[in-house]
């Protein structure tokens, strides 16, 4: 007998799943750069890493501003009414795609003339030593290029999403972070590691910049220009079209105008976060922490969030253009319940291994303590923003991008306010401030979002969701003490202890804690028999019988 056909609720799974494997690869690779790059010129306390984390961090603020919200924002749905043509598509974006890089090209020389102006806005206060900013100046000119292959990166992913090719655009960041890997290791080999962060900004010599700024460029490059070998899988190739009249510039400039506005706010507040960082860089948990950090909180996000959401992304647009509003909303509902579901129990496995992470990014143990108190901080920010992701996903399909503009305003005032009251506080706790800072007005901005996407299209079923929140809540309490216990026991709070004194004991100690929450966490699931378990192992049942 043949296999059923396959529901769509299942086709998402898969799609969610693939996604989320080539997701893994990429953050764990990732992790694995950033705690090279610590070895390589420090973390906290360490006014190189600091340096490097500003010029190194512009090029996707200013992408962002420029083009980002237009791409993640408008091209998906755009892209999904242009296939349903007779050419699929094919004439659309092609001029789409020459109109980007004519934008991207000529955005890309003007920031990079202008660099040591950009710098010098992430570094107005006036403590900040010449020579920390000269060497900032100097990695930003390696570093601002990748304007360019971050914008080719989101263009041609978006259109493989539109097209349901989800994988090349989760894995190319892998080819990215093996060779950024490589030049670390490079680096380290010939200049020598820095875990401590000891090395004088006045050290730096025009070859090391080279060969650390390098390497992170070329592998930006590499992940943009990857995809460009899925596009015959799609029965599309480039053709360089100036023949922009007709493709709905003026409609879509209107569109982009909000999401352009929004980015600019968030920028904003990026840009007084990082002036206030720094007023502790060398003293305690500044910039590259800070970075280090969000990385870590974000893994599950990037994991869990961004692979079910951007599967559903697709068919909710699709479900818009066919004025299916009620089918809309249970996907909206259905994707909030899949991702808590996961995002509950990865965020108690960070807050109870924070510092094993943590040490895996520092020299010392004082060290990992002050970043494992930052990592603390943002947990309050996981679930909010992974929930606002879903919510600003639905305004997106609805193709409404003035209305997450306003909940930006507000979320990027009351960050602002905090950010200017954690200027006032001790160096060594400005860090943990601009952390909780961001946690605050991550859910101020979910509370506003959601209000203003329910006026506009009605009930969402938030209180099943909230419900079901609460459940995974309350089954990752249990395993949290589980977690914690183990990893007391393993001498996570002692100077030199198993769980960070080393990078081995350090991961030993994460896995361990990991498996052990994670069998207590879905054991209590399935003994209370929730629903939602069910649905989210439906497509791995599947397979699995299959």
């Amino acid at each position: 007998m043949a296999d059923p056909e396959p529901s769509p609720r299942d086709n998402i799974g898969r799609a969610s799943l693939f996604l989320a494997s080539g997701t893994i690869v990429s953050r764990l690779l990732g992790f694995a750069k950033a705690v090279l790059l610590a070895a390589a010129i420090g973390s906290v306390g360490s006014a190189s890493a600091d340096a490097f984390g500003v010029a190194n961090a512009l090029p996707n603020q200013i992408y962002s501003i420029v083009a980002g919200g237009v791409l993640s924002a408008i091209l998906v749905p755009t892209i999904v009414r242009a296939i349903v043509g007779e050419d699929r598509g094919r004439a659309y974006i092609n001029k789409l795609l020459t109109v980007a890089l004519v934008l991207l090209l000529a955005v890309t020389l003007v920031v990079t003339i202008a660099a040591p102006y950009i710098v010098n806005l992430y570094l107005l206060s006036g403590d900040i030593d010449p020579e920390a900013r000269a060497l900032a100046t100097a990695f930003a000119y390696w570093c601002i290029p990748q304007v360019l292959f971050y914008g080719l990166y989101s263009l041609v992913g978006e259109i493989l999403n539109a097209h349901k090719l989800f994988g090349p655009f989760t894995w190319a960041p892998a080819v990215n972070n093996v060779i950024a890997m490589a030049g670390l290791v490079t680096f380290m080999v010939i200049f020598g590691a820095d875990a401590a962060g000891a090395r004088l900004v006045s050290e730096w010599s025009p070859s090391m910049i080279m060969v650390l700024a390098g390497s992170a460029t070329a592998g930006i490059a590499a992940q943009a220009l990857t995809l460009f070998f899925f596009w015959r899988r799609i029965g599309l190739s480039y053709r360089p079209d100036f023949r922009w009249r007709g493709i709905g510039l003026r409609a879509t400039g209107k569109l982009a105008g909000w999401t352009f506005a929004s980015l600019l706010l968030t920028q904003l507040g990026g840009l007084v976060q990082t002036n206030v960082a720094m007023l502790a860089s060398g003293q305690g948990a500044s910039t590259s922490a800070l970075q280090n950090s969000w990385l870590i909180i974000m893994l599950p996000h990037s994991v869990i969030a961004v692979s079910v959401a951007t599967a559903y992304f697709t068919r909710m647009a699709e479900h818009v253009h066919a004025g299916r509003l009620e089918s809309m909303k249970e996907d909206v509902a259905r994707a909030a319940r899949q991702i808590t579901l996961l995002v509950v129990p990865a965020g108690a496995v960070i807050a109870v291994v924070a510092l094993p992470f943590s040490s895996l990014f520092n020299g010392t143990h004082d060290q990992a303590g002050q970043m494992a108190l930052v990592i603390l901080a943002y947990l309050g920010n996981l679930l909010p923003f992974t929930l606002l992701f879903v919510v600003q996903r639905t305004f997106f399909a609805l193709g409404d991008t003035r209305t997450p503009f306003l909940s930006a305003v507000v979320q990027v005032s009351v960050f602002i306010t905090l950010c200017l009251l954690c200027s006032m506080l001790p160096p060594e706790t400005i860090g943990v401030g601009l952390a909780t800072s961001i946690s605050v007005a991550g859910l101020v901005q979910l509370i506003v979002g959601y209000l203003l996407l329910r006026r506009k299209i009605g009930g969402l079923g938030a209180r099943p969701v909230l419900l079901a929140v609460l459940r995974f809540v309350l089954a990752a309490l249990p395993a949290a003490a589980v977690g914690w216990l183990i990893t007391w026991q393993l001498g996570a709070t002692v100077d030199g202890g198993f769980a960070v004194g080393s990078a081995l004991g350090a991961i030993a100690t994460m896995a361990i804690v990991g498996i052990a929450m994670a069998l207590v966490y879905f054991g209590i699931l399935l003994l209370t028999r929730t629903p939602d378990l069910k649905g989210a192992l439906a497509p791995l049942r599947r397979r699995l019988g299959r």
